[in-house]
């Protein structure tokens, strides 16, 4: 499967939980980490833990396990690591905190095929 499948696979696993601000940002460039990072922000704990969820079944669907997940527990931020998509899934005010986008500047939005 290609790439941009599995992209839209997570966005839209994301969309059907109501997660906000879904943001795809081409990486491959600043880093070897990961091709994609996805981030997308949740109102509360449960709403994060329901989209890491809904992503990893979507995905498993489609023949792909997660690697590696981490912040489950707590949910405030989850990070889930396919390799080469990295899943961000944080509340809102974690993300506005943290900013992580920022330290991506360089990267550029994927294109939406």
């Amino acid at each position: 499967m290609e790439i941009k499948q599995k992209v839209e696979i997570i966005k839209n696993a994301l969309d059907d939980k109501k997660a906000t601000d879904i943001e795809v940002l081409d990486v491959a460039e600043q880093t070897s980490l990961s091709d994609y990072f996805i981030i997308a922000s949740c109102q509360s704990g449960v709403q994060v833990r329901a989209c890491v969820d809904e992503v990893e079944e979507k995905m498993e669907e489609a023949g792909f396990a997660v690697h590696h997940k981490e912040g489950y527990r707590g949910g405030s931020w989850i990070l889930m690591d396919y390799g080469d998509i990295i899943v961000h899934v944080m509340q809102q005010e974690i993300r506005e905190f943290y900013d992580i986008e920022r330290l991506w500047d360089d990267a550029g939005a994927a294109e939406n095929d």
